[in-house]
């Protein structure tokens, strides 16, 4: 695997980083696909990369364009004496790249980017409708060590 180029997603990956996000059951019923891409994500992209605590990554392999995708945001917090924490969520890999060790290696490279902030610890979540996500993140040594909670504050963000 040594053809992986990590680097931080760019205005142009838009469309990609969307259909990335669309492209299974459940980001299908919360996601638009449109082209041109809709202001929402416009907006959502340059809050993200105007923010010294959120790093938007993409994955290319191969020469084939990007085919994988993480978010992490770094947060200080008082426990923990004071640790800071990393988040990783929008974890996807494109379905036909599946099975070959990418998403080991992309998150490998978020748990690197984790260390590299000083972070001391990485927390995500993942659907429990997601089983395959489940036995993946158990795979890489995440524990199912608290129970999560959710409350839709505005209809179109809907889990």
């Amino acid at each position: 695997m040594s053809d992986l180029n990590f680097r931080r997603a760019v205005p142009s990956d838009l469309p990609r980083l969307v259909e990335l996000l669309a492209d299974d059951a459940l980001g299908a019923e919360r996601e638009i696909a449109s082209d041109p891409v809709a202001d929402c994500y416009v907006e959502a992209f340059a809050a993200i990369d105007d923010d010294p605590h959120q790093e938007l990554v993409v994955l290319e392999f191969e020469g084939r364009g990007v085919v994988g995708m993480y978010q992490l945001t770094f947060t200080p917090y008082l426990t923990y004496r004071g640790a800071w924490r990393a988040t990783v969520e929008g974890v996807r890999i494109a379905r036909d790249e599946r099975g070959q060790g990418l998403g080991r290696a992309m998150m490998e490279h978020a748990l690197e980017r984790a260390r590299a902030r000083g972070c001391g610890l990485m927390q995500l979540t993942t659907d429990e409708r997601r089983p395959d996500a489940v036995r993946f993140y158990e795979g890489l040594g995440f524990n199912s060590s608290h129970v999560g909670f959710k409350k839709t504050l505005r209809p179109d963000t809907r889990e």
